[in-house]
């Protein structure tokens, strides 16, 4: 059997209406066609989901984007119009579950939301709106056009050298796309830098001391992953750590 990733779901209203937990095609099929893992969805709701039960099931976790953000009490902060919408549901599964993973080697790959999730999990703050900041560039997702151009290629991020991410991409410098409007204040103790957009908005990050794979992105890796020069080692490398914590398990359960 395949190593199985669990990824996070959003809460939808099918035609307004009808309550479902869900996520875009896009993330499992880069789970499945890039990392070579099974994926499969859990719903980001703590009165159904427990984080020891996850962790005993799944050997690895995406945690993808949304329209919601995370709610700036879980980083000191008061909201405002600003921040825009939350899913507390979902802070409070995707929260504990990532400092979980972590302390336990656990594999994770953070997307957007998930990317400031990760931050906000070990101590980081949000800007509510980058747009807002002087000298910064709008990195929100362009309200025209097709799906493929909203996710074009729209800025260059370059990377920290000796990154874990410069060696994945094989340069120090990678191009990207932007669909957030959120983004790192000031970063947790654990949480390092290292990549930044050209306005230096943090777009890439690692946790220092990880025993594992535990990096996350503000752009959409999962758009065009197969073929994406950047998605692609970065689904590659996300699978090949499932399959060793996966291979770990086994051995201790012998």
């Amino acid at each position: 059997m395949r190593a199985r990733v669990g990824i996070i779901s959003n809460h939808y209203l099918i035609n307004d209406q009808y309550p479902a937990h869900a996520n875009g095609s896009m993330n499992t099929d880069a789970v499945n066609d890039v990392s070579d893992c099974m994926a499969l969805t859990f719903p980001a709701d703590p009165r159904v989901t427990r984080i020891d039960e996850l962790l005993d099931t799944f050997d690895g976790f995406l945690f993808t984007g949304g329209r919601p953000n995370v709610h700036p009490e879980e980083y000191g902060e008061v909201a405002t119009e600003a921040h825009g919408a939350f899913d507390r549901d979902r802070d409070r599964v995707a929260l504990p579950l990532i400092r979980a993973a972590v302390e336990r080697g656990q594999p994770i790959l953070g997307i957007c939301r998930g990317f400031q999730e990760v931050a906000v999990a070990f101590g980081s703050t949000l800007h509510p709106e980058i747009r807002d900041l002087p000298g910064r560039m709008n990195h929100r997702m362009p309200p025209d056009g097709t799906l493929e151009e909203k996710f074009a290629l729209r800025h260059d991020v370059r990377l920290a050298p000796g990154s874990a991410y410069a060696a994945l991409f094989g340069g120090e410098v990678v191009r990207t796309n932007t669909l957030h409007g959120q983004g790192i204040k000031v970063a947790g103790p654990r949480v390092r830098i290292d990549g930044w957009a050209e306005d230096d908005t943090p777009e890439a990050i690692s946790i220092a001391g990880a025993a594992g794979f535990a990096l996350a992105v503000q752009w959409h890796p999962e758009a065009n992953a197969a073929d994406d020069p950047v998605s692609r080692p970065l689904f590659a490398a996300f699978g090949d750590a499932c399959r060793e914590w996966r291979a770990g398990g086994a051995r201790r359960a012998a």
